[in-house]
């Protein structure tokens, strides 16, 4: 007696490529791949937040950095000012302001969707073009605000 024909659309039977068998056996769909999902706006805004995460920490580490510095004593902490003030240190301190607003922005969209609220299409791509582009307008208002009172000079 011949075994029965696999029934039409069965993934044991793909010849599509769009299954794959996992190494516990089980015959799963194949993720969806970057070639397949279109970019948008809420991709983006994902993906940042999770740079900016990494990059908190970064900031983190550093500010442990500035209080061993500041605990040293002032001549340790006046070289330090140094490395600040120059163009590499304003730059890095730059940089550490963006992933600031970043997060702030994105950690905000977050709490927002998490209440429920904002998951419509125009909302959340709303709340996303908010959180991928606001760190760069808030930055560098901030930056400007500090050249122009004085507080900040190169």
């Amino acid at each position: 007696m011949s075994s029965p024909s696999p029934v039409s659309g069965d993934a044991r039977d793909d010849q599509t490529g769009r299954f794959v068998r996992q190494p516990n056996g089980r015959v799963r769909p194949l993720s969806p791949h970057l070639q397949i999902w279109r970019w948008h706006i809420t991709m983006t805004a994902s993906i940042l937040f999770r740079v900016t995460i990494g990059a908190a920490t970064v900031g983190a580490a550093m500010l442990v950095g500035w209080l061993a510095v500041l605990a040293s004593g002032p001549d340790a902490y006046a070289q330090f000012l140094s490395c600040a003030a120059s163009p590499l240190g304003l730059l890095v301190g730059i940089g550490l302001t963006w992933v600031l607003f970043s997060f702030l922005l994105n950690g905000g969209r977050h709490l927002i969707n998490d209440t429920g609220a904002g998951l419509t299409v125009p909302s959340a791509n709303l709340l996303s073009h908010i959180a991928v582009w606001g760190p760069f307008v808030l930055t560098a208002i901030f930056w400007i605000v500090l050249f122009a009172s004085g507080k900040v000079s190169l």
